[in-house]
């Protein structure tokens, strides 16, 4: 006789949706991209109920239409994104503005609540140019926590969103010692973070010792996971962020690391609403790929409880 197998706990606090980026969209427009009504219909298809924006442009910006679009398919929208390099200091914020109130206004009249904010790449994550150093120096540090700050305060101000940093590969914020540098120089009541599992662990990040390390500071998740052994390569050659992704180092869970079964659990244990967002990036791939991943990545999270 075989003991009963214990009950997975349910993760109530979790609320799952899925990304362009896991149809493979990095870009308001691209040809190698799938168009966005096709991303629609099949992200409602796979059980998925939240979405993110992804690139401004790529879906529809006109709230009415968007509305219309997503409503009928059963979507709701959890955030926007944008891209920021405040770590340039003060000469970068009116054009930084421009482009974070776009997409501000367009998330607000979503009704969603969070900003994911992506420091700028040091390197071309399309080119592979290297762009500026890899490293900050201390005023640089200074100028990006004081700038994030300043981000927090004004969207909460304007749009009534609270703003996520999103720690990135071949991003400044990206280790776990720079990650904890960027939350211990900003204030936890203005900048939130977002945790990409996938993003930590190429970085060398521990998702659960991070969570459990700063878990005030978590306002939102990515959900992703990296291939061991294409990521040894990718680290020991210094292959740069867009040609990783070509070599598939972003695979389907639980095909890698981190194990997404602690992560969440670590998560649910904080006892606050969040969103975990899957994103696995596949930029370019074919337009028939991402269905089935995401199809049997949603059933994957429903075991894990989510």
């Amino acid at each position: 006789m075989t003991a009963a197998a214990s009950p997975v706990p349910a993760l109530d606090r979790i609320r799952v949706g899925s990304a362009p980026d896991s149809w493979g969209v990095w870009f308001p427009d691209d040809e190698q991209q799938v168009p966005w009504q096709r991303f629609l219909d099949e992200v409602a298809e796979a059980g998925y109920s939240w979405i993110e924006l992804g690139p401004y442009g790529y879906l529809p910006t006109d709230p009415a239409r968007l509305t219309e679009e997503t409503s009928r398919r059963g979507l709701t929208v959890s955030a926007g994104t944008v891209f920021t390099s405040l770590h340039r200091g003060p000469d970068v914020w009116d054009a930084t503005w421009a482009h974070v109130s776009q997409v501000a206004e367009l998330t607000q009249a979503m009704n969603a609540k969070h900003l994911v904010v992506i420091p700028s790449f040091w390197r071309d994550d399309k080119t592979a140019e290297i762009i500026e150093p890899r490293e900050l120096t201390a005023e640089q540090w200074r100028h990006l926590s004081t700038g994030m700050e300043r981000l927090g305060r004004e969207v909460r101000e304007r749009y009534g969103l609270e703003i996520v940093v999103h720690p990135h590969a071949d991003t400044h914020i990206d280790t776990e010692e720079n990650v904890a540098r960027f939350l211990d120089a900003t204030d936890s009541g203005l900048v939130g973070l977002c945790l990409d599992t996938g993003h930590y662990a190429y970085c060398g990040g521990d998702s659960v010792k991070l969570i459990e390390t700063y878990g005030e500071r978590i306002g939102y998740l990515h959900l992703k996971q990296v291939d061991p052994e294409i990521l040894a390569d990718v680290v020991k050659n210094g292959v740069p962020f867009g040609p990783a992704v070509q070599r598939g180092v972003m695979c389907e869970p639980p095909n890698g690391v981190p194990e997404l079964a602690p992560v969440l659990a670590a998560a649910q244990k904080l006892d606050v609403d969040l969103f975990a967002i899957v994103e696995q990036d596949m930029y370019p791939c074919p337009p028939d790929q991402p269905f089935p991943i995401a199809e049997r990545t949603r059933r994957f999270l429903r075991s894990c409880g989510a």
